[in-house]
């Protein structure tokens, strides 16, 4: 399976996991305990466009200095439906994997990794929705197995930035998205 087709798994079971949010647990807890459900929807909004603009090699900042600069627009449903379809779309040329491009600002950073970036933050937040408004999820074990390889790539400079907390210890026999989460530094057991 190719890294774009990981990504379109992604963002479609995130897409339907955004779709399956009520409007009344837009205030409810999320695994990321600085983001409520809303926050986490204004997150990926936020960081949408400059996300989608990487795959064709473009700087695109974000719209304000912090994400708590922008609320959440009163179609977010929607807005967010098409702004995860139109990064898969700039994700899906071959070409979006390749060489160096920039998530939202000057530095440079390879393709491949920003890429894995954006599948991980899709898979990874699909659960954060999914478990914080009481939603099944099903990821596919070849996608599990591609986030956890990309999560570990990044795993200590995500948590030197703050971007993940301290990782979670869990069985080696856990299942693979227990693994992944854990590395990321979520309690694959929270519960709201």
């Amino acid at each position: 399976m190719s890294e774009a087709q990981h990504l379109n798994r992604a963002a479609s079971a995130l897409a339907g996991i955004v779709e399956g949010i009520a409007p009344d647990q837009l205030a409810a807890p999320t695994p990321c305990t600085e983001y409520a459900v809303r926050d986490l929807l204004n997150h990926l909004l936020f960081w949408g466009p400059s996300l989608e603009a990487a795959a064709r090699k473009e700087a695109v900042p974000p719209p304000a200095a912090a994400e708590s600069d922008v609320t959440l627009p009163d179609d977010w449903k929607h807005d967010l439906a098409q702004q995860l379809d139109r990064t898969t779309r700039a994700w899906s040329t071959p070409d979006a994997w390749t060489g160096t491009t920039h998530m939202g600002g000057p530095t440079e950073m390879p393709s491949p990794l920003v890429g894995g970036m954006v599948v991980l933050e899709y898979a990874v937040h699909a659960w954060d929705l999914a478990r914080a408004t009481g939603q099944p999820l099903h990821l596919d074990e070849n996608l599990l197995d591609f986030a956890r390889g990309e999560a570990a790539k990044t795993a200590e400079q995500g948590r030197a930035m703050g971007v993940f907390a301290a990782e979670v210890t869990v069985p080696e026999t856990a299942p693979t998205l227990d693994r992944l989460l854990a590395l990321t530094g979520r309690n694959p057991t929270w519960t709201p």
